[in-house]
């Protein structure tokens, strides 16, 4: 393999490093909640949020952290995301109430949805189309690995140390990626300048964030509530919205929107984003629920 082959597998190494911190900060988490509801006095609706606010903030940052990559510079984004993670995990780790620790948790999930979205999106500057295939499965082994090994080493370190390290740990991950992807990783951007589209960021923002809050709420205050429904459905209509928006922008002459709504006439993209959803919403649950039993 020539050296500059090897400089794109390390390359690789090191935007998985930070994708694997990102999915054992969710796993980490889950085993954690009993020990931090004594340590921060939470209540049940603050370990919900614990979860909650990182999964809503993740939700809602991929398609902005998108465009900014793909028009100020992917490897721009990713250090700065970077540093954010090792920010908002010192803040969790030296939280003293519920509220400052979800404050963490937002900036974690800022931070993880840009770290996500442009390990895939500089992946495609790294490797040619024939090799995508293996270096895509070897950065979904990344995340697949947080799975076992994420309750596992929390439970370790929460047994043996101060509840901080499940979070302090980050700390050098970060700033390993950060000198990696200094040296590693070439700067890159879409070929055409994606327009901001700030009425599209904003509805997609608003609906997605209207339709997880729903979610969270109606898991706490029942199916009925009222209030929790209403929430969800301004979420669905600002999210309906959103694609209407996209749809006027792709048939306007030099209309330029968000997201190639084409991509949609793939059944096979269609039903995997779909299952991709659900997939996602029922290990926030899992991770949630089953550690505390």
């Amino acid at each position: 393999m020539s050296s500059n082959g090897t400089r794109r597998w390390w390359a690789l190494a090191a935007l998985d490093l930070g994708v694997l911190a990102v999915g054992l900060d969710v796993t980490v988490l889950s085993v954690a909640l009993p020990t931090l509801a004594g340590a921060l006095k939470a209540s049940e609706s603050d370990l919900q949020w614990f979860s909650s606010a990182y999964a809503l903030v993740l939700a809602v940052g991929m398609l902005p952290a998108g465009v900014l990559g793909d028009r100020f510079g992917r490897k721009r984004i990713l250090l700065g995301a970077l540093m954010v993670f090792g920010a908002g995990s010192i803040l969790c780790a030296y939280a003293v109430n519920a509220g400052e620790f979800i404050a963490g948790r937002i900036l974690l999930g800022a931070a993880g949805a840009a770290i996500v979205v442009m390990a895939l999106s500089v992946m495609t500057v790294l490797f040619a189309e024939e090799e995508r295939p293996r270096a895509v499965g070897i950065w979904a082994a990344a995340n697949f690995l947080a799975l076992p090994v994420g309750p596992i080493f929390g439970g370790w370190l929460l047994t043996n140390y101060w509840w901080g390290w499940i979070f302090l740990m980050n700390v050098p991950v970060a700033l390993l990626g950060v000198l990696a992807v200094l040296t590693l990783v070439p700067e890159s951007r879409a070929s055409k300048k994606p327009a901001l589209d700030p009425a599209g960021m904003v509805l997609v923002s608003s609906g997605l964030a209207a339709v997880t809050y729903g979610l969270i709420e109606l898991g706490r205050n029942g199916w009925t509530d009222a209030r929790s429904l209403a929430v969800l459905a301004a979420g669905m209509i600002l999210t309906v919205t959103f694609f209407a928006w996209e749809r006027r922008l792709t048939k306007r002459p030099g209309g330029r929107p968000l997201i190639d709504l084409a991509l949609f006439r793939s059944r096979g993209f269609t039903w995997g984003t779909g299952l991709a959803a659900l997939g996602g919403l029922a290990l926030i649950g899992m991770v949630f629920t089953l550690p505390q039993y």
